[in-house]
């Protein structure tokens, strides 16, 4: 069985506060194979391991169980503790005392001690039956894949790029730039967006170690840590960047007009264009859905007049391989669809616009030349109300989380519309005011004191048009009094939602989505823009609505990430995989099918097909283990006969 030391924690009073740690330890003292069994106030610290160190070579201890709080917090610790003292780091077993027991026990003393007892018994069990465990090593691709063109994606692919690495960037739409480029300005400094935001577009198109895709996607994500093999879909952009100049003569001749995306809808383009002036690269895209020469095979225009011949309506659709070692993912994110709210108007009035659209209208390069006109007739609005939380913080409608962001960009929107309106009178219909960030609270204090901005707190009810004006029903419930306002404007400050593709994508990377389809970390603090499949990592709005500094400091956060991953010589691997007894094995592959990390392949063994597992790609979730028919299947670290013991002494 071997010589096992037990060390309990008191963790403060996170622990010692509920659970009687004296009791604990005498309870588990006398267990078969336990040869020293203390308690330390912090075995997390310094003094805690070397306590550990030198009764593992004091004792000639040959398996430790910890039980403190979680081992997803600690076990990397005490692995690297039980390494120091000579000792193979995978002879080590963790008790969760805290949150299994004291936290969620903590009107319970006596309970919550018994249960400690036993889960320290069962720790005991699981490592008596524990073998050493060893890494293996494998090589390093030193390329990164940056899925997304946004601020978040330019900024990571720009540091990684900066440390030596090469990275492939992908971006789905015609240009870089992402929401940023569409902005007019930031808060709460009010810097111009764009000359934030285009410098960057351009340094990355110019770096010599980013390779851009645009008008691209990912389709295939396989291998593992360290050596991903990606499918990019290529989309055809009909147009040879070789020999277009960016003349624009093309653009101006096309007879096809549609909306704009860009400019949300406000002005018109034509089915070959650039998205914006500053789009990178800048040179135009044909719209195939609304290109009557692709469509109808009539038109051609566009090609009769191009000085250069760049025009190539044969170009096709095309799967591009690249091979790489890291996978940073930044595909940002959508405005809620705010039509679902009827209430409101649904879409059939004009002049309830989003905030996005309000900022193409404050934009000098936006469908106005930077001046605030109604939709509906181009006149200068008077009377502007802005409504916060639409679609955020609605149990009913919309999402139950807040965006962060659209108390910030509401207060920047009415003091911008001041700004050009001086006359304007702006109300602010809120909720809550959430100012968390520098500086964000005097920017909004800025908006009420200097600007003279009228803040209502109460939910709008109805929106509706009367002579030409729009009605806004709500309420200000500081005052207790019913809020009747004739507006000339409307704009809804909609949140943010996961941006389109998104749960396809995480399935086609292999981690995980939450309940509002935004990308799970692998753990909020500790490991907060990883996810659960090693070597992808998260950067700005796909994790979770934020704000631009927020959004670049994850993002550089993560690029960190890569260069620290790329800076190894080699990769070491988990060895707690799955195992494969051969002789088990029937080959079923059922499996296979299981298996979320796609880890499990099938090799031919002494004339029959059996399962293989891919060491780098497993991760150690035991799902395929569970569901072998013939017992085949075992996880390093958590066997059967570990798991069995468990339960035998638990129940003694």
């Amino acid at each position: 069985m071997g010589k096992t030391g037990v060390f309990v924690c008191w963790c403060g009073s996170n622990i010692g506060g509920v659970v009687n740690v004296p009791q604990v330890v005498e309870a588990v003292r006398s267990l078969p194979g336990v040869v020293l069994a203390t308690d330390h106030k912090y075995t997390c610290s310094e003094p805690g391991q070397q306590m550990i160190i030198s009764a593992i070579q004091e004792h000639g201890l040959e398996r430790v169980v910890v039980a403190s709080c979680s081992p997803r917090m600690h076990e990397l610790t005490f692995r690297k503790t039980l390494k120091r003292a000579g000792l193979n780091p995978y002879m080590l077993e963790m008790a969760n005392l805290r949150e299994h027991c004291s936290w969620i026990h903590s009107h319970l003393p006596q309970l919550a001690t018994e249960k400690a007892i036993a889960l320290v018994k069962k720790a005991i069990a699981k490592v008596s039956r524990a073998k050493p465990l060893f890494e293996d090593f494998l090589p390093i691709n030193k390329r990164a894949l940056v899925i997304g063109g946004g601020i978040a994606g330019l900024q990571a692919a720009l540091d990684i790029a900066e440390h030596g690495y090469e990275v492939v960037l992908v971006e789905k739409e015609p240009t870089i730039g992402g929401k940023m480029a569409a902005l007019d300005k930031t808060f709460p400094t009010l810097d111009c967006s764009a000359c934030i935001c285009t410098p960057k577009m351009v340094e990355a198109a110019q770096h010599p170690k980013i390779k851009i895709y645009t008008l691209a996607e990912v389709a295939k994500v396989e291998g593992y840590l360290g050596n991903f093999t990606v499918t990019v879909h290529q989309k055809p952009r009909y147009i040879d960047l070789a020999r277009c100049s960016g003349c624009g003569i093309c653009e101006s001749k096309c007879p096809s007009k549609v909306a704009s995306e860009f400019e949300q809808g406000l002005s018109m383009r034509t089915a070959i264009y650039r998205p914006f002036p500053q789009a990178v690269p800048n040179k135009p895209v044909i719209d195939a859905r609304n290109c009557r020469k692709i469509q109808e095979n009539k038109c051609g225009l566009c090609a009769k007049i191009c000085p250069n011949g760049a025009i190539d309506y044969t170009q096709q659709e095309e799967l591009i391989q690249e091979q790489v070692g890291a996978i940073v993912v930044a595909t940002g994110y959508e405005l809620f669809d705010w039509t679902r709210y009827e209430e409101y108007g649904g879409g059939r009035y004009q002049d309830v616009i989003s905030g996005l659209q309000l900022e193409r209208l404050l934009n000098a390069s936006g469908p106005t030349g930077g001046k605030i006109l109604r939709p509906s007739d181009g006149k200068v609005p008077r009377s502007v109300v802005l409504v916060k939380c639409v679609g955020s913080r609605d149990y009913r409608k919309g999402k139950s989380y807040c965006s962060r962001a659209c108390c910030m960009y509401t207060a920047k929107h009415a003091m911008q519309i001041k700004e050009k309106i001086p006359s304007a009178e702006v109300y602010v219909f809120y909720m809550d005011v959430r100012t968390a960030g520098k500086m964000y609270e005097e920017f909004y204090l800025r908006a009420v004191e200097e600007y003279g901005v009228n803040y209502l707190r109460g939910r709008v009810a109805k929106i509706y048009e009367r002579d030409n004006r729009l009605i806004v029903w709500g309420e200000d419930t500081l005052s207790g009094q019913k809020v009747e306002i004739a507006a000339d404007l409307v704009v809804l400050a909609t949140g943010m939602v996961p941006a389109a593709g998104a749960e396809q994508l995480a399935q086609i990377c292999s981690f995980a989505a939450d309940s509002n389809g935004f990308y799970m970390e692998a753990h909020p603090k500790l490991r907060p823009v990883e996810t659960n499949t090693a070597g992808i990592f998260l950067a700005g709005c796909c994790q979770g609505p934020k704000d631009i500094p927020d959004t670049v400091a994850q993002a550089s956060a993560a690029a960190s990430k890569v260069t620290a991953l790329f800076a190894q010589q080699h990769l070491v691997t988990n060895p707690m995989v799955a195992e494969v007894n051969e002789q088990l094995c029937s080959g079923c592959m059922h499996c296979q099918s299981i298996c979320p990390y796609h880890a499990l392949e099938f090799k031919e063994s002494q004339g029959r097909w059996v399962t293989m597992v891919n060491k780098g790609l497993c991760q150690g979730c035991g799902a395929c283990t569970v569901a072998c028919r013939s017992g085949a299947l075992n996880l390093s670290g958590y066997t059967n006969e570990q798991l069995l013991a468990e339960v035998v002494w638990a129940c003694q």
